[in-house]
């Protein structure tokens, strides 16, 4: 194989006690007599450590003819293997390789005192890797698998790089690290106590109170972890992130679950901390919107989701987002995506005019003397449409979806027992230790066919995971194959409540067209919560807005169209939107700039005028 080409073999799902080795015995070099595709029993000496069960493949990256051939991709019945032809332009060895036949990172983002770096890039491709690799909790091992490089080997590759001081600091101990996680809904599993408790134990900058109030978790620091929301968790861990005394901030994913009100305030905090300070802040995110308010420059990854995964250089904000939208990345002449995620701009749709599909009364739902409270007035959902639902966090958004969903039942008012209603909840819980196939096929009669196929497992990209467990899915791909689910159902109404939460941008764009041309293609209802504008723009013929006090009172209006409710949203949080010239993805203005006030003066906080 060329040196610009890798073999990849996943062993969590090889399985050779299920074929005949089609992939060796079909393989030209083999059958010429070379051992190209052997087990890895064969491979290794008696006694010499190796990854993997002793049948399962190893492939010859010095003999494999590349992706040219491809036989062995072919024949697997389990779509284990991968050949894949690296960019040309990919000069450098990798940071690091996880094993033989096994995934690749290439390039490292460059911390920087006093600055922002953001990632953007789909998930898979290593970003988390190369954040572990900066915290010093991971040792590159430059490819060489097998080996542990001396630090000389890894400053001698790094050499008049940008990442040379700061890997030479990390090497002497000289470098602290304060980690935000991705996935928040796994604290209660790792600390069981009082929320206060945990922040506590963070407050090394003694700003711990500041951090609470901005960030709006007073009412639930004297509750126990286990029992707060997904956006609480998410604000929580932020708060603890940022109270550390640490030369290096990691964030990862600072908006799932969060309002956009909340994100705002999140970003400010980050960028404040990088600027006073003058601390090195490192953030991952999908949320375009924050991520240009939030960065001084940035990433982008790019590479195969399993395989390998290339870092580029540092760009600016701007030219970074609208280069990786566009599929092509300018300064590495290099094709990422074989088409640009384009952003529709349009006009708000005047609302769908059908029959109603599901009505509710007047309903009124109390957690308890003096707790939060929640009124919604009567409104209906029209056949065919899609409702949007908006609002802060803690207004009872999720509460009303449950209480249609059938999951509480209101103190005042009743609702219609009889209709099917398809429910994906905010929080995606698995513990069944069922493959995804099994799983979905459990759902409909059609899982499999052309057309189903074709509606929901292709446009949410579940080819991939489709043998796996469904407990070692990742938050994204929990997410797509709940998703998954819920359109699989024949229902009166499909409510998804945050749909977008851990998808990258490339499968938020997908996710948010699969659910459209659902809906469309089988005149179905739906009812979509988020906190992704641009979703709930794409999606959404008319507007529930709920506001109120957060973990205090909510109120829901009757639904109303788009640009009505747009801008009684985004008032409410004294937040206006533009359209990037080139891409015509939504932008924040910065509040008091021109456009800002301009906006707001016309009283159009989204939509162009």
């Amino acid at each position: 194989m060329a040196d610009d080409s890798i073999a990849v073999v996943d062993l969590e799902t090889c399985q050779p006690d299920r074929c005949n080795y089609e992939c060796a015995n079909f393989c030209p070099p083999n059958r010429t007599g070379k051992e190209c595709i052997t087990t890895r029993e064969e491979r290794y000496d008696e006694g010499e450590p190796y990854q993997g069960g002793a049948d399962q493949i190893w492939i010859s990256e010095e003999i494999c003819l590349g992706e040219s051939c491809g036989i062995c991709v072919e024949k697997c019945p389990f779509d284990a293997i991968q050949i894949i032809n690296l960019p040309q332009e990919l000069d450098d060895d990798p940071v690091h390789r996880f094993g033989e036949n096994a995934f690749a990172l290439y390039g490292l983002p460059a911390p920087e005192e006093g600055r922002v770096t953001g990632i953007l890039g789909p998930n898979g491709i290593g970003k988390t890797t190369a954040v572990h690799i900066l915290a010093g909790e991971l040792a590159p091992n430059l490819g060489e698998v097998g080996s542990e490089p001396d630090w000389d080997e890894i400053l001698d590759s790094y050499r008049g790089t940008a990442l040379q001081e700061y890997l030479e600091a990390m090497r002497d101990g000289d470098v602290t690290v304060a980690r935000k996680p991705q996935y928040v809904d796994r604290i209660p599993d790792q600390f069981d106590g009082p929320t206060r408790e945990l922040l506590a134990r963070t407050d090394e900058r003694g700003v711990l109170d500041s951090l609470v109030e901005r960030l709006g978790i007073g009412p639930v620091v004297d509750q126990p972890i286990d029992t707060l929301s997904g956006g609480e968790l998410q604000r929580v861990a932020l708060a603890a992130a940022l109270a550390r005394d640490a030369d290096f901030y990691f964030l990862d994913e600072i908006t799932p679950y969060l309002d956009i009100g909340q994100r705002m305030t999140a970003a400010r905090l980050v960028r404040e901390l990088a600027e006073e300070e003058n601390r090195s802040m490192l953030v991952v995110e999908h949320d375009l919107a924050i991520l240009d308010l939030l960065a001084d420059a940035i990433h982008i990854g790019y590479g195969e989701p399993s395989a390998f995964g290339v870092v580029t250089p540092p760009k600016s904000v701007k030219a970074g987002i609208n280069e990786y939208l566009s599929g092509y990345l300018e300064n590495e002449n290099m094709r990422v995506r074989e088409s640009a995620i384009e952003f529709e701009e349009h006009a708000p749709r005047p609302g769908s005019v059908g029959n109603t599909a599901v009505s509710y009364p007047a309903l009124e739902k109390r957690y308890g003397d003096g707790e939060f409270a929640l009124s919604v007035e009567p409104g209906a959902i029209r056949e065919s449409e899609v409702l949007g639902v908006v609002g802060p966090n803690g207004i009872g958004k999720s509460t009303f979806a449950k209480l249609l969903a059938g999951r509480l039942q209101p103190d005042t008012g009743a609702l219609d027992a009889t209709l099917d209603i398809a429910y994906k909840p905010q929080y995606i819980e698995i513990d069944q230790p069922m493959r995804v196939d099994t799983f979905l096929s459990s759902i409909t009669d059609r899982f499999g066919s052309s057309y189903w196929d074709t509606e929901i497992a292709q446009p949410l990209g579940l080819e991939s995971v489709m043998e796996q467990s469904l407990t070692d899915l990742s938050g994204g791909e929990r997410q797509r194959v709940a998703i998954a689910a819920c359109l699989s159902e024949d229902a009166d109404l499909y409510l998804l409540d945050e749909p977008s939460a851990h998808l990258d941008v490339d499968q938020r764009v997908r996710a948010t067209t699969a659910i459209r041309r659902y809906t469309e293609t089988h005149d179905a209802t739906a009812m979509v919560i988020d906190h992704d504008i641009y979703m709930i723009d794409l999606l959404a013929d008319r507007l529930l807005v709920f506001d109120g006090e957060p973990a205090q009172r909510g109120h829901a209006a009757p639904p109303q169209g788009m640009r009505e409710g747009m801008n009684a949203f985004l008032s409410d949080l004294d937040v206006t939107f533009r359209r990037d010239e080139r891409t015509s993805r939504p932008r924040i203005n910065k509040p008091g700039s021109q456009l800002d006030r301009e906006q707001k003066a016309k009283g159009e906080y989204y939509y162009a005028p």
